[in-house]
């Protein structure tokens, strides 16, 4: 695994509304494998998955520790968070 690269945090919404936080350095890939049903176990079931927010860092280990703390939000703050991160119908994405 490279540890200096371009990784991303994402959150993509469900079809049954709930939430998935990942990280990975290639996010289109990523999402194809969750709508084809493969790369998380919470989501089996729950595809098709749209991208909600995406954050972009240049070190792994970044992009690991602000998973990890996204992943102890609740609804409200994530929702809070996705809302920081998008304008009208468009998508942003931000640098770390």
């Amino acid at each position: 695994m490279q540890r200096h690269s371009t990784y991303y945090v994402y959150i993509v919404q469900c079809v049954n509304g709930t939430y998935y936080t990942g990280y990975t350095s290639d996010i289109a890939k990523r999402i194809e494998a969750h709508n084809k049903g493969s790369g998380a176990k919470y989501l089996k079931g729950k595809t098709p998955v749209q991208l909600v927010y995406l954050k972009e860092y240049g070190y792994y280990k970044n992009a690991l520790k602000e998973e990890r703390r996204i992943k102890t939000f609740g609804r409200k703050k994530k929702e809070k968070l996705i809302a920081g991160y998008t304008k009208n119908s468009g998508f942003l994405i931000h640098k770390n």
